[in-house]
């Protein structure tokens, strides 16, 4: 059942609330980290709940590699992640396409195009109906994600400066997992406040913009101007059909594995091609229409393979690292690659996001909100230092896959998004009985109308009507 304003009539995506920055307050005293919206609390709510249960597969996923790559039969799972179900390049027309990818590659190449198809989608969404269409409440993600880019990126640099080669894994520590995120608050069962949940799931989609753009500007080494231009055609004709609210599986899916074949020849990452036919998707449903739009009917559909799928078995492929025992995790983090993709999650993550939203709020004169404290925002910025998916995806693309730096990489992301993790959750369970009483109190429906009460205060929310 889809929400409903505080009127009783059904909630309209195209109409989103504009609330800004100041809405838990007065415009004269902004206030960060305030909750917005119902219809936008209950989308957020939504989607972090399928993330909890990706997030839950990923570990799990990640954990059963590490495992049976630290066993005798290590090397059962190189052979299995190295297979080629396609043992030589696929020619077709007289051009010779390179299909012939390990399952490794095609996990990473492949499946993930799937995860960055949702993050454009997720994407557009945001700056249609969501937090980043309204310049006030897009400030803070925004400057949170480029701070969290910025800082890490500065601190795996000052690591490798004198390291031979060292340099070009720079990106690797500038990513957020948020399924992984996600999964580490249901784990440690953290009540996260609506305002806080909306600014991790917003944070997270402009890291994840930030994060594709770098692997495309900085990642190909190669152009292929031709396969290129011919990778827009499918997706111009997939645009094309979406506008027009065709959403049928049998002329979607071809146009999209056409798009995804060309861009992967062009020597652009494939899963960019993810990305763009996301954005083509509409969000907005038309005046005359029923139901949700085709970005959020799409979002729905796609979102579990991804979330259940996808990423999950990426992670089963990615994160397997034959460490040797002790010494040989030592070794590892030896290397000023190593080194500096730790340090980067955990230092750079939590300095970069933490200072550049005391930075905005001392240029906006805002404040935080008044049930939250400077402590939330050091652990939701700690939190945000888990990298894993995108951190291992920019490290095969830096190093190459099953090279020396490459398992180096995965002890480096490993151990920073662990210890990361380990750290957020320590900082946030002892803010765990103010989140709770923040959460019942934004669950409370005294009048049982569907709707919470602090939604429905004009104090709380002035973009929300009263019942």
């Amino acid at each position: 059942m889809s929400p409903t304003d505080p009127s009783g009539t059904p909630a309209d995506p195209r109409e989103p609330d504009p609330a800004g920055v100041g809405d838990h307050g007065s415009d004269a005293n902004p206030r960060l980290f305030s909750r917005g919206s119902f219809l936008e609390s209950s989308r957020i709510a939504e989607v972090l709940r399928a993330e909890t249960t990706g997030g839950l597969l990923l570990i799990v996923g990640a954990a059963i590699a590490i495992i049976w790559a630290n066993t005798a039969f290590s090397g059962t799972y190189e052979s299995i992640r190295d297979f080629k179900p396609i043992s030589e390049p696929v020619e077709l027309l007289g051009v010779s396409l390179h299909l012939d990818l390990s399952l490794g590659k095609w996990a990473a190449d492949g499946l993930l195009a799937i995860f960055f198809f949702v993050v454009g989608l997720e994407l557009k969404r945001e700056f249609v109906a969501g937090d980043l269409r309204d310049p006030r409440r897009a400030a803070l993600p925004m400057a949170a994600a480029v701070g969290g880019m910025v800082a890490p990126a500065l601190i795996y640099v000052a690591w490798n400066l004198g390291a031979d080669g060292g340099l070009s894994g720079w990106a690797i520590p500038t990513a957020t997992d948020i399924a992984f995120a996600v999964a580490i608050l249901a784990v440690i069962s953290t009540h996260l406040p609506s305002g806080l949940r909306t600014f991790l799931l917003t944070l997270a989609v402009v890291d994840d913009l930030l994060a594709i753009t770098i692997i495309a500007v900085f990642y190909t080494e190669e152009l292929d101007l031709l396969f290129l231009a011919l990778g827009l055609v499918p997706i111009a004709i997939f645009a094309l059909l979406v506008q027009k609210r065709i959403s049928s599986g049998f002329l979607l899916l071809p146009l999209a594995l056409i798009a995804w074949v060309l861009v992967h020849e062009s020597g652009v990452h494939a899963t960019v091609a993810g990305v763009l036919l996301g954005f083509t998707v509409p969000v907005l449903r038309r005046d005359d229409a029923e139901g949700p739009g085709l970005a959020e009917h799409l979002e729905h559909l796609v979102r579990p393979i991804s979330a259940g799928v996808a990423v999950p078995i990426f992670a089963f492929f990615a994160a397997g690292v034959t460490v040797g025992g002790f010494s040989g995790l030592v070794e590892s983090l030896k290397d000023p690659v190593a080194l500096g993709i730790v340090s980067g999650l955990l230092i750079g993550k939590t300095v970069g996001i933490t200072g550049s939203t005391w930075l905005l709020s001392k240029f906006t004169k805002a404040e935080l909100d008044d049930e939250l404290a400077w402590i939330d925002v050091v652990g939701m910025a700690m939190l945000a230092g888990i990298g894993f998916t995108v951190s291992l995806l920019i490290g095969e693309l830096a190093f190459g896959s099953s090279s020396e730096r490459d398992e180096h990489v995965k002890v480096g992301v490993l151990v920073g998004s662990l210890t990361a993790a380990l750290l957020a959750s320590a900082i946030l369970r002892t803010r765990n009985r103010v989140y709770r009483r923040i959460t019942e109190d934004e669950e409370r429906d005294s009048d049982l109308d569907g709707i919470p009460d602090v939604f429905q205060a004009g104090d709380h929310d002035p973009s929300t009507p009263p019942a």
